[in-house]
């Protein structure tokens, strides 16, 4: 792929993950009350996603591929930004951050409609009902809590001071960009206390993502200029 041809395809899928993962966010707030939900006890959330299945699932799909965006995102800054150390660590870890966010996401599509149908039906047996709820708290404690948010949350933030890094060696970007990433890096690593009940972890991340998302658009809106320029200079070259 030609240079500008990566810059355009970074940029803008620096866009549209962080519009994609804010949409989902906001969807499952209206008709799933998430997060908070998960506050609530295992049978009542169970019942809560049983009465709109289909609707919350396909909403944990969106949020899903929102993650599963910052994988070809670290592959194509990865082409961007050149061969060096730091790019091509930020690569792997880019593509784990989202892997690991995906796995934890996608049990919400793929398990817990079957584990929701099973907590609500009357006709099974109370420890068929129980059961099912148990299961569900294992997979929100591994699968959400300990793969899909802490270890997400530590490789999210590695990835962006990485890349902020590499970005700043270029230079592409500059004080107010780095700042404002860093920031963003420090408060969503701060989520990995969330389990702890660090007080204002919650709070914290989930300031640390807004200005992810304002991040990572502003990012991809640089890329997308570089693209153009070296579209232009490709242009003029060959005229000349």
């Amino acid at each position: 792929m030609t240079d500008y041809k990566a810059f355009r395809t970074a940029g803008l899928l620096a866009v549209v993950a962080p519009i994609l993962l804010n949409i989902a966010f906001v969807l499952l707030g209206s008709s799933f009350d998430y997060p908070g939900v998960l506050d609530e006890p295992a049978a009542r959330t169970l019942r809560e996603f049983h009465d709109d299945a289909t609707t919350i699932s396909w909403q944990f799909g969106l949020l899903a591929l929102s993650a599963a965006l910052i994988a070809p995102l670290a592959i194509y800054l990865g082409r961007c930004l050149g061969p060096s150390r730091v790019v091509r660590a930020s690569v792997y870890i880019g593509i784990s951050a989202a892997v690991v966010q995906v796995i934890g996401l996608l049990r919400w599509p793929i398990l817990v409609p079957g584990l929701a149908d099973t907590a609500t039906d009357a006709a099974k047996t109370a420890a068929e009902r129980a059961d099912a709820v148990d299961t569900f708290d294992t997979l929100n404690d591994v699968l959400g809590g300990a793969i899909g948010e802490t270890l997400g949350y530590a490789l999210t933030a590695t990835w962006t001071v990485l890349i902020i890094n590499a970005l700043r060696e270029r230079p592409l970007i500059g004080r107010v960009m780095t700042i404002l990433g860093l920031s963003a890096a420090v408060l969503i690593a701060l989520g990995v206390l969330v389990p702890l009940d660090a007080p204002g972890a919650d709070a914290a991340n989930f300031l640390g993502y807004i200005l992810w998302s304002i991040w990572l658009i502003a990012l991809g809106v640089i890329l997308l200029r570089v693209a153009r320029n070296r579209t232009g200079q490709r242009f003029a070259a060959a005229a000349a």
